[in-house]
């Protein structure tokens, strides 16, 4: 059975809301970071890094949110949530993954690093303005690219959605603007998905369901 270490307000969430797409029977581990379980042998031994989620089933191991995604959409029910290996749709898909990690939450993870994540000492707080002007800039170029479309990758719904939404749902709960009616439907759209609304109700309070 697939582990999923982390906890729903982290990135965790991805493979989460993936799994429950996906129809595929896991088990949820929180990591309590107030009591430094990320940074317990144990953990440092699934990830030397210290940082959620991490996969594990079996004795395979992964620990960057994208990549669960496609493992997890490869070995579930539905094949339509990752386009087949090979195929022009995925390496579409791969393009949008790449794009989400590299420029669209780039931003936003630079925020939650100088706001948190960071020792106080190296905390930039002027850094803000900088990174909210990226963030907008990488939300220009994703309306431009999907024009009217409801999907990132052809005519359904497939994983590269998942992580375009979820990012773009980060990015409304810290109170970014993003800037565009189009991805704000889109984001509407997707986020009300039943598979999404059951990874809220098991692993998130009320107020952020």
């Amino acid at each position: 059975m697939i582990k999923i270490y982390g906890n729903a307000k982290t990135r965790a969430f991805r493979p989460l809301w993936a799994l429950e797409e996906a129809g595929l029977e896991y088990e949820s581990v929180p990591i309590d970071f107030y009591k430094g379980e990320h940074q317990s042998e144990a953990f440092l031994a699934k990830n030397p890094g210290g940082k959620v989620p991490v996969l594990v089933d079996g004795d395979f191991v992964l620990y960057e949110s994208a990549a669960m995604v496609t493992y997890i959409g490869e070995k579930g029910k539905d094949r339509s949530l990752v386009p087949e290996a090979g195929s022009p749709a995925r390496y579409l898909y791969d393009q949008w993954l790449f794009f989400v990690m590299s420029e669209l939450e780039q931003a936003l993870w630079t925020m939650s690093k100088h706001k948190f994540a960071l020792p106080k000492e190296w905390r930039v707080p002027a850094i803000f303005a900088t990174a909210n002007y990226e963030f907008s800039r990488a939300c220009k170029s994703l309306e431009a690219a999907m024009g009217n479309k409801e999907f990132m990758v052809g005519n359904d719904f497939t994983f590269a959605d998942l992580m375009v939404a979820h990012t773009l749902k980060w990015a409304k709960l810290i109170g970014l603007d993003l800037g565009s009616a189009h991805l704000d439907a889109y984001l509407e759209l997707h986020w009300k998905r039943s598979p999404r609304k059951r990874t809220s109700v098991k692993f998130l309070s009320s107020e952020n369901s």
